[in-house]
Parts: structure tokens; sequence; C-alpha cells
């Protein structure tokens, strides 16, 4: 568990250091008790091993012999013990974008998904302890961490339409998912994630433009509808309207060949050119 400590001021200690020196000297010039002198100079010397400085946003972690003594956040300048073993940490918030990688989504389309994640080091001692190398950990589950998220979602409804959340729409409940996976996993090194999001998605590229042309298909399939449904509107409005103020009475084989004609002129994606009748409705 992490242990705040606060160790003493290095401005005290470095006068104590200077002062041992200078006694050091007086009695070398003096040629008086130079064992004195000695061993002033040596513990002078020891005791420069044990001045620190931390910055601010960083940390320094302090072991004796293998036992955790506490954690430095302060900023400032120290003295420890000599003998303790000082580890830097830094506590400012960083980030990484993990590259697109390869993952298959819910249905098992292959996928590539790149991300941007937002941490920093929240409890030195797990840190430092808890695993082995902080900065690695973080790199490898959170790429674990995208391929556990990407299963649990298609990358659209195309294929799962009774899908509500998808990669590609979803993208709130996506991210919060994400962000939540990686803070579970990175807990343990004693990480806080401040924001986990999706940075690239798109299919992968073997499947990439079948995808594609599916999607334009689609799309086509849809405007279509949209055309059929409104041109069928058109040619009721216009019978009906025709029928109303009695411009021309249609019998039923008229009205086929009137439909037949208006529907081909209204749903052709080309200019329609027509053939004009100069006889009588009956030719």
């Amino acid at each position: 568990m992490e242990k705040t400590t606060k160790p003493m001021s290095g401005y005290f200690m470095i006068l104590f250091v200077l002062g041992l020196i200078i006694f050091a000297v007086a009695l070398f010039i003096q040629q008086i008790m130079i064992v004195v002198g000695i061993i002033s100079v040596v513990t002078a010397l020891i005791c420069l091993g044990g001045f620190f400085i931390v910055e601010p946003n960083k940390s320094m972690v302090l072991l004796l012999f293998g036992k955790y003594k506490g954690s430095v956040k302060a900023n400032g300048f120290y003295w420890v013990n000599p003998f303790m073993t000082k580890k830097k940490i830094s506590l400012r918030v960083r980030n990484f974008e993990n590259k697109p990688v390869k993952v298959n989504d819910k249905i098992g389309n292959p996928v590539m998904i790149g991300t941007i994640v937002v941490w920093q080091v929240e409890d030195t001692f797990k840190a430092t302890f808890d695993v082995d190398d902080y900065e690695n950990f973080v790199h490898l589950q959170s790429d674990a961490a995208i391929r556990k998220m990407a299963g649990l979602y298609p990358y659209d409804n195309f294929e799962a339409e009774e899908a509500e959340i998808t990669l590609r729409s979803g993208v709130e409940e996506v991210n919060h998912s994400l962000e939540k996976e990686i803070s579970d996993r990175l807990y343990h090194a004693g990480i806080k994630v401040i924001e986990a999001r999706i940075s690239h998605l798109a299919y992968s590229s073997e499947i990439a433009s079948a995808m594609l042309q599916r999607q334009q298909a689609t799309a086509i399939v849809a405007a279509r509808q949209k055309i059929v449904e409104g041109a069928v509107g058109m040619v009721e409005m216009a019978l009906a309207d025709l029928k109303l103020k009695e411009i021309v009475d249609f019998d039923n084989e008229k009205k086929a060949v009137m439909v037949s004609n208006l529907m081909v002129v209204l749903c052709s994606d080309k200019s329609a050119s027509p053939v004009l009748n100069v006889g009588t409705l009956n030719q």
C-alpha cells in the first residue's frame, strides 16, 4: 500500500556536509588529527548520496535494503539515508496512440481498430512493485482490452440488424466500454485511465472492398425504395386529379398503360425519351 512521506530538507544537510569538508581541510592544513579529517571527508562523501530533488508532478519511491519506506510526492530538495534506493516515477498525464490492430467484431468480421489512451500513475507502490514494467503493462493491457471490447459489438447493423449498439454508430457507448475495460485492467498497476477512445475504425483490407460494395448496394436499394414509394403516390394523385376534373376518361387498359409510362419516367435513373402519339387516343 502506498505511503506518502516527507524526508529531511536537503538545505540543512548540505550545510552539514560543507562543514565536515571545511573541518577536514582545516585539520589537513594544520596536520593534526589526520585520521579524524579522513573520516570527516569519507562521511561527507557518503552523505552526498542521500541528496535528491523531486520536480513538480514527479515522485520518488524510497527503499532501504529492500524494504519500502514511502513515496515522496511533494516537490523540493531532500536528504535521506544514503543507503536508501531511490526510484523516480512520473505523475504527469501521459498518452499514447495505439496503432490500428486487426481484431474480430461480434459476428467475426475482421476490423482494424486504433485507440488513444490518456493515463497517469496514481499509486506509486503498485506501479513499482505489483508489475514489472508499468509502461509496458499499459500498452499490453490496452491492446488486450481492445480485442475484448471489439468482440462485444458488431461493426455495423447490416448483418446484425437487431444490434442497438455497434462499433460505428455507438461511439459514446463503445468508448465508455473501452475506458472501463482498460481501467479495470490497469487498476492492479496503480494506473488511472483519464480517457480512452477509438481513433481509427475500418474493415480489414481483405474484406473492405466487399463490405463497401455491400454498403453501396444497400444504399441504392434504400434510395430506389423511396423513389418507388414517391412515384406510386404521384401516379395515384395524377389519376385521381384527372378523374376529378373530368379531363379524360380512362378505361382499365388505358390506366394500366399510363401507370406504366409514368412509373418508367419517374423511376428511371436517366432522362426519359417519350414517343409522341399524333393520332387519336385509341391508336
